[in-house]
C-alpha cells in the first residue's frame, strides 16, 4: 500500500513515541523519547506532512517535546481517541484517507481502522499488529516512529533528498 498521499501523521505517545514506561513523580511523569524519532518527525514536517500527537494521558513533558519538535497539535483523550482525531482532520481539511495513525494498544483500534494508513511499533499488542497496514521492526520509543517517517518520505520520493542534506 502506497502512502504517497499522506498529509497528516497522528501518533499515540505512550508505547509509540516512548517505550510505554510510566514513572509518576511529584514533579510530573517521566518519559524518554528517542532522538531518531525526533529527526524523522522534523524531516516529515519539512516535506509538508503535518504531525500531531494524540495521548490518553495529559503530560507537561509531552507538551514540551511537541513544542521542541514544532508539533502544533497535541490532543488528549482518555477513552475516545477517534473523536479528537475526527475533529483534527475536519479542522485541517485533510481527508481520513490522507491520514496515517500509529498506535500500540486497544484504545488505538478505532483510529487505526478509520485512517487511510495504520501503523504500529514492533512491540504493539498482538491485536494491533494484526489490524494495521504496516508494523515497524523497532519497538515503541526506540525508533519505530523514525521507520514510519522514512517509509512515508520514501513513498513520496523524498527520502534521498532528505538524506542527501546530511551528506553534502
Amino acid at each position: 500500500m502506497s502512502t504517497a498521499n499522506i498529509k497528516l501523521l497522528v501518533l499515540d505517545v505512550d508505547g509509540v513515541l516512548t517505550d510505554g514506561t510510566f514513572v509518576p513523580s511529584a514533579e510530573g511523569d517521566w518519559k524518554a523519547f528517542h532522538v531518531h524519532d525526533g529527526l524523522g518527525i522534523r524531516l516529515l514536517q519539512e516535506a509538508n506532512v503535518e504531525v500531531a500527537l494524540l495521548s490518553g494521558r495529559r503530560s507537561k513533558i509531552v507538551e514540551a517535546r511537541a513544542a521542541e519538535l514544532g508539533i502544533r497539535y497535541v490532543l488528549w483523550s482518555k477513552t475516545d481517541k477517534l473523536g479528537p482525531l475526527r475533529g483534527l482532520v475536519t479542522q485541517l481539511g485533510v481527508p481520513a484517507a490522507d491520514t496515517a495513525y500509529m498506535g500500540d494498544d486497544l484504545h488505538d483500534l478505532r483510529p487505526l481502522f478509520w485512517v487511510g494508513f495504520s501503523a504500529a511499533p514492533a512491540d504493539a499488542r498482538p491485536e494491533i499488529r494484526e489490524a494495521v497496514d504496516w508494523v515497524a521492526s523497532a519497538p515503541g520509543g526506540h525508533g519505530a516512529v523514525r521507520e514510519l517517517c522514512e517509509l512515508l518520505l520514501q513513498d513520496k520520493g523524498l527520502w534521498e533528498e532528505a538524506r542527501r542534506r546530511f551528506t553534502e
